[in-house]
């Protein structure tokens, strides 16, 4: 009877993956298609909820569409958002060569997390490049909902109800397909401010970074927030969601440390209600039937007067690797890759990894910033790489979804003079809690 009762589930679960109705939008600029399906767009259209896409957030002002060569072209920043409820996207970017000269393209979707990093397009060629966006609502189950943090969290692109792009460099584009895919594998991201998607500039996290050298065999879906510890996650039902919507084969990324230090209590501790909560964080995804790893605590940026690198986090990172040899789960040490990283560029050089800006860098930026813990976006960005290293390390499948990927060793970091990140036009001087 137990037996026949699992195969009806089954059953069931593969009927709602195979019969979900699929979601296409696709739109072609300029180019008045036959196929009434296409969204045929000859002028500039502003974002609104009654229409469902659109430009956004002001910048149609930076874009213009060639009717001659049916394409939209820019050589600024812009956003062009389109309403879609929760789920994994393939995005499919058609790019136009111009006559004269190559260009190079960045996008970023949601609140700033990186696919196309510096895309060149040949003159006269066409490209197309695709990659995935996961798409989340607050909502869990029928009567469940995420615990958001006021008034921060409610106001970001990751937590509202459509799809945002944000086009930088230059972009001629003839084609954007937006289409629901339900086969693939998610990787799920739990942790804090380093991890979580920073919407503002100057900050990042490498959470927001690795999309980028993954294919569309594989979705990101970043759950981390400024802040947590192991214990907020779980009293803001932030575990609950993912278990809500994780599948067998899915996997979860957990990474804590900064914040469970500050807990008070009796059961306080890396190896008291750190370790236990761990623990749980595994047990109930691999009742999922997924697959969790551990990854220990980045370090914070704190030299001594010798011009060694302080270790701050007392016994949470060896606290982490303990839990992950008992429980026989996958561990990326990001604790020892990071500080041989910084110890690498050195006392001063690793400010170049840090949100250590003078004042007046960014726009109403009266003061100098200095933060030791959170990143920026050079330094988000080779920590995604340790993490890449780390998921090699460990010969998970992840690793054969990887691209664009030449390895990593901190102890030789990437210079950060050859490196390019263009600037979102949404900036803060706050720092994300959590410092």
């Amino acid at each position: 009877m137990k037996r026949l009762v699992l195969t009806i589930v089954f059953f069931m679960l593969c009927c709602h993956v195979l019969f979900a109705k699929q979601i296409v939008k696709e739109f072609s600029f300029g180019d008045a298609r036959k196929d009434q399906a296409v969204i045929s767009l000859k002028q500039i259209q502003s974002y609104t909820d009654a229409m469902g896409y659109g430009f956004d957030f002001s910048t149609e002002q930076n874009v213009r569409i060639d009717l001659k060569n049916n394409s939209l072209f820019s050589d600024k920043p812009f956003y062009f958002s389109v309403k879609v409820p929760e789920g994994n996207y393939k995005i499919t970017i058609t790019y136009h060569g111009i006559s004269d000269k190559p260009y190079h393209s960045t996008v970023r979707s949601e609140s700033r997390r990186l696919h196309i990093e510096n895309q060149q397009v040949l003159p006269k060629q066409s490209l197309e490049k695709s990659f995935i966006v996961h798409i989340k609502d607050p909502k869990i189950g029928s009567d469940g909902i995420v615990g958001l943090k006021k008034p921060r969290e409610q106001q970001k692109l990751d937590w509202d109800d459509k799809l945002t792009l944000e086009f930088q460099q230059t972009n001629c584009i003839s084609n954007l397909r937006i289409e629901s895919i339900n086969s693939i594998p998610t990787i799920f991201l739990a942790g804090n401010s380093t991890v979580v998607n920073q919407e503002d500039e100057p900050w990042a996290s490498w959470g927001q970074m690795i999309p980028r050298f993954f294919d569309t065999g594989v979705a990101i879906a970043n759950h981390a927030e400024s802040g947590l510890a192991l214990s907020s996650f779980l009293s803001s039902r932030r575990l609950a969601k993912i278990l809500s919507i994780a599948k067998p084969g899915d996997y979860l990324l957990i990474e804590f440390g900064h914040n469970d230090q500050k807990e008070k209590g009796e059961n306080a501790g890396a190896y008291k209600g750190y370790s236990e909560r761990l623990r749980y964080f595994v047990r109930e995804f691999r009742a999922k039937g997924g697959i969790p790893v551990i990854l220990t605590s980045t370090a914070r940026r704190s030299f001594d007067e010798q011009g060694h690198l302080r270790q701050t986090l007392g016994d949470f990172p060896a606290a982490a690797r303990k839990v992950a040899r008992e429980l026989q789960v996958p561990l990326i040490d990001l604790n020892k890759k990071t500080s041989i990283f910084y110890e690498a560029l050195g006392v001063e050089g690793s400010k170049r990894a840090f949100v250590h800006y003078p004042a007046h860098t960014f726009p109403n930026q009266e003061n100098a910033l200095a933060d030791n813990t959170h990143f920026n976006p050079y330094g988000a960005y080779e920590i995604a790489k340790m993490v890449l290293v780390g998921i090699e390390e460990n010969q998970l499948s992840l690793a054969k979804h990887i691209v664009d990927f030449q390895g990593f060793n901190p102890h030789h970091p990437n210079d950060f003079k050859t490196w390019y990140w263009p600037p979102s036009l949404i900036n803060s001087v706050i720092k994300p809690d959590g410092n």
